[in-house]
């Protein structure tokens, strides 16, 4: 039981040590993030933080025009599917009508 004890003391000691010391670590770096912001932009070091605004939206992307080069595309490459054994016949069959269809 000694052994356990020690054990689960040293444990203790190091978590505790290394919980310090990153703390300690984070508090220095953001005084020196704090005091940069406050060279660089010349204002206090309070708002040298701000966030950015947010970005915008992006827009929807463009549905392509409908054509025959993306059915052909499509279809070539069910083809290959269908070639490499990935996909049955009743599959093919349906995904080919699908495209098709659109």
């Amino acid at each position: 039981m000694p052994g356990l004890l020690r054990g689960v003391a040293r444990t203790a000691v190091v978590a505790g040590t290394a919980t310090a010391v990153s703390n300690r670590v984070s508090r220095r770096q953001g005084e020196r993030w704090a005091s940069q912001g406050q060279a660089v932009y010349g204002r206090p070091a309070q708002y040298a933080a701000e966030p950015e605004p947010a970005p915008t939206p992006a827009s929807p992307p463009v549905a392509p025009p409908p054509g025959g080069t993306d059915r052909i595309a499509a279809l070539k490459d069910l083809a290959e599917l269908k070639a490499q054994g990935v996909l049955t016949e009743a599959e093919f069959e349906r995904e080919k009508a699908r495209i098709l269809a659109s």
